[in-house]
């Protein structure tokens, strides 16, 4: 990838001049190779720059001024879009190349990289708290409806106990009515017994 600076060389205005000086020096020290493109000297270079610079980035009258930024045929930006870059650190990203190890930029991209690494594992670990609290209810509605399975049989088991204990108070009345039977055959029996004694049918026989 080749960075393209366009420049006017002749240009006479002071503050083209430092905007030019400051966007190559800043490149050279951070030693990045560009290719700088005279569009004072060069009428193609003129009309390729002003052809591909972007129509939101030109200004009112249609003629982007110089120093213009790209990387091959991207446009990266003007000076006030470089000048943004340098001051948050993100000159690597503005003209599309990857940052060198060990520099400011390639540390906050590191530590970018490790917060949305945080940020997606605390989400994780939160989705998998949210699915292990909705299991809870399942659990306790299981229990519920065990102890209402449980309760159903208690109630079965307490109405076969009243009716077993029916039955055997009904035993007793049986046993009582069989001993007022026995009762009765002992006094008639006994009565059969006395009877010969004081029959006074006899007495009126004698002589």
């Amino acid at each position: 990838m080749v960075i393209k600076v366009f420049l006017a060389s002749s240009s006479g205005s002071t503050a083209i001049k430092k905007k030019q000086q400051d966007v190559v020096a800043f490149l050279e020290a951070l030693k990045v190779d560009y290719t700088p493109l005279d569009i004072a000297c060069n009428e193609d270079n003129r009309a390729w720059m002003r052809q591909n610079v972007p129509e939101e980035k030109k200004p009112a009258n249609g003629i982007p001024l110089p120093p213009q930024i790209f990387n091959e045929e991207s446009y990266c930006g003007d000076y006030d879009t470089f000048f943004n870059a340098k001051e948050d650190n993100s000159v690597y990203a503005f003209l599309g190349l990857p940052p060198p190890p060990g520099s400011k930029e390639a540390e906050q991209a590191n530590n970018s990289h490790i917060m949305e690494n945080g940020t997606h594992t605390e989400e994780t670990n939160a989705d998998e708290n949210l699915d292990e609290s909705t299991e809870v209810p399942v659990k306790e509605r299981n229990g519920e409806a065990h102890g209402e399975g449980d309760q159903a049989a208690d109630d079965e088991e307490g109405a076969e106990g009243d009716a077993d204990d029916e039955a055997e108070e009904e035993v007793p009345a049986a046993d009582e009515e069989e001993e007022a039977v026995e009762e009765t055959d002992e006094a008639h029996a006994y009565e059969e017994e006395e009877l010969p004694k004081g029959d006074p049918i006899s007495h009126l026989h004698d002589p």
